[in-house]
């Protein structure tokens, strides 16, 4: 006769608002949790033949602005995925004597991940690791030696040289005194004098975290001169949950200041200058971008705003469309709380749109040429400097045409 199964055990009731997921280590469990007021995550063990909320003993406390991300039990080690003013981090920490250590990295901004596997009695941990410069890439770590192993690295089709880029992670000071981290990539060559025109890429909505990863698509800006930057602002949980809060519902307006002062510090400290920044967002971040246009047109030479959510307070107000009840816990419910309403209403990008200064004149040659191929307005038409504000960045089509139809081949970058 075959046994019967065992009756399975309740961890903890479902709650509002309470997340744990548990980990099998022996005759225990070990359970990572935001119970208890640990917003950005703690650490418990309960013995598996007793695991309820009773029973539960913290064995890493929760730290505010430190989100734990993951954990992974093996028969020696607990591995945690963290994450600290913008930055990840992977922690070890070997069961037997409780001492730990993180893995090091030697740039100052990147990506990381754990691909534990499924091997319970193993001192091998496979993570990845990617950054601005370097290709996503495998690795075998030891966590006892503390070696690493490369088992693999993303193939660039084209070539790529990681030392002919420059990876940067600064702060900037917002209006209300918070730190907002900035991640930075430009060609070793080029010049950080204020001269180079920046693509700054922002989010900053539902909890939504930017990591500092490898894109081909910002080589080929960087490659032809511009900088490349991605802005941690708030809204995500790059600085942890608090970071989240303080960017959605009635303080959703620090999403848009983040952005703003990430944008003016990025030209203080010469990696471009006001009106040489094309701001970059899409969907909730396309919502940033109309925000910002309202905001601080001067600031931006050109606004890329990919399927842009920005008739914010009519959609919010219309509760037949499917999406419209979910999205309240982002954004307010503007039907039923006043203050909801007045909220949206004052930074709802198509409600706030306003009469705009127009640019005429740009900040760098009239037209492309081998050392500005990138950046510069289309050729310096008339028609286009004249009738495109500040805050676009794009040309009628037929103009742009005849634009790049007159350039000689070796001019147009």
């Amino acid at each position: 006769m075959t046994e019967a199964a065992p009756e399975p055990r309740l961890v903890a009731r479902r709650a509002p608002e309470h997340d744990y997921s548990v980990e099998h280590h022996g005759d225990r469990l070990i359970i990572l949790t935001n119970s208890g007021g640990a917003e950005d995550y703690r650490i418990v063990e309960a013995p598996v033949g007793s695991p309820g909320m009773e029973h539960w003993r913290e064995i890493e406390p929760h730290r505010p602005g430190r989100l734990i991300l993951d954990i992974v039990a093996f028969k020696d080690h607990l591995v945690r995925l963290e994450r600290e003013d913008g930055l990840p981090r992977i922690v070890i920490r070997r069961f037997s004597d409780g001492e730990e250590h993180a893995i090091e990295f030697p740039e100052e901004a990147y990506a990381l991940g754990i691909a534990p596997g499924y091997e319970y009695d193993t001192h091998t941990l496979r993570f990845t690791y990617a950054s601005m410069t370097t290709p996503s890439q495998v690795f075998d770590y030891d966590m006892e030696t503390r070696e690493r192993t490369l088992r693999k690295t993303q193939e660039v089709p084209s070539g790529h040289k990681p030392e002919n880029y420059v990876s940067r992670r600064i702060l900037a000071p917002a209006p209300d005194g918070e730190m907002v981290p900035i991640s930075i990539l430009h060609h070793k060559d080029t010049p950080i004098d204020g001269t180079a025109p920046l693509l700054l890429y922002g989010y900053g909505a539902y909890g939504i975290s930017m990591p500092s990863h490898f894109s081909i698509t910002a080589l080929s800006l960087v490659d032809r001169g511009f900088v490349y930057a991605i802005a941690h602002i708030r809204g995500g949980k790059d600085k942890g949950y608090r970071w989240y809060k303080e960017g959605k519902r009635a303080k959703k307006v620090n999403t848009f200041t983040d952005f703003i002062a990430a944008g003016e510090y990025l030209a203080e400290q010469n990696f471009t200058s006001r009106g040489r920044i094309v701001a970059h967002g899409g969907s909730a971040g396309g919502m940033l971008m109309g925000a910002i246009a309202n905001m601080a047109p001067d600031l931006f030479l050109g606004i890329i705003a990919e399927v842009p959510f920005v008739d914010v307070l009519n959609t919010m107000l219309d509760e037949t469309l499917p999406l419209t009840p979910p999205e309240w816990l982002e954004w307010g419910n503007p039907i039923q709380d006043a203050e909801a309403y007045r909220a949206i209403a004052a930074y709802s990008p198509y409600d706030n749109v306003t009469a705009q200064a127009i640019r005429t004149s740009w900040p760098w040659p009239a037209s492309p040429t081998p050392a500005s191929p990138i950046g510069s307005p289309p050729n310096g038409l008339p028609a286009c400097a004249a009738t495109r504000p500040t805050t676009t960045c794009f040309c009628c089509a037929p103009i742009w045409r005849r634009a790049m139809a007159a350039l000689p081949a070796a001019s147009t970058g």
